[in-house]
């Protein structure tokens, strides 16, 4: 059996970090997984962040409200479900992502969680596991399942090349070029025909 599984932020849905940078007017908090690839030396940068400007959790939901998947997103994912099973490895939390799974049709999602007081004070963070996303691809195929993979970002990368085929997608020119063995689409499009080459084969 073959399945996907892609990245969520940069992919199907818009960084949620930058469009909460932009409505703050924090030009930091637009650092993501794209410019820093030790996840845990980000999250710790991002939250010190918070704490330094008071924002808590209430604030970053309230502009996740506000946005929606990138355009063509949901068409493709309505698309892909037809083909194929469809899981998102993601690095975001679950109290970020839940509003936006609901303008995808709530396609299965794996991600980690916040760890928040009574006030909404986010205080720290709880990874599913260690490369989860890497993982979670080592764990299907030890079932025997067929994994296509794609995302945008450093993080990606251990479960592209997991993966039995996959690709880049919408990725930085730095990621492309050091990694010139995975080939990058830009479009749903490509990205779809890239899939459906995996799935007949």
């Amino acid at each position: 059996m073959r399945l996907v599984c892609l990245d969520l932020e940069g992919v199907l849905v818009p960084e949620i970090w930058i469009a909460f940078s932009e409505a703050t007017g924090i030009s930091e908090l637009r650092r993501t997984t794209r410019d820093e690839p030790d996840y845990d030396k980000l999250m710790k940068f991002r939250l010190d962040l918070l704490d330094k400007n008071k924002l808590k959790l209430p604030d970053i939901q309230k502009v996740i409200g506000g946005l929606d998947p990138l355009p063509g997103a949901a068409e493709f994912t309505r698309k892909l479900r037809e083909r194929a099973q469809l899981i998102i490895l993601s690095d975001t939390f679950e109290e970020f992502a839940q509003p936006l799974m609901a303008k995808l049709s709530y396609p299965t999602l794996f991600c980690n969680s916040l760890v928040t007081n009574s006030d909404g004070t986010i205080t720290g963070y709880r990874l599913r596991q260690q490369n989860g996303k890497k993982r979670a691809v080592e764990a299907f195929a030890s079932i025997n399942m067929e994994v296509f993979a794609a995302g945008d970002s450093f993080n990606d990368l251990g479960m592209i090349r997991e993966a039995a085929a996959g690709s880049l997608f919408r990725a930085p020119q730095k990621i492309r070029d050091d990694n010139p063995g995975i080939p990058c689409v830009d479009t749903f499009d490509e990205l779809l025909g890239k899939i459906d080459n995996f799935l007949n084969t």
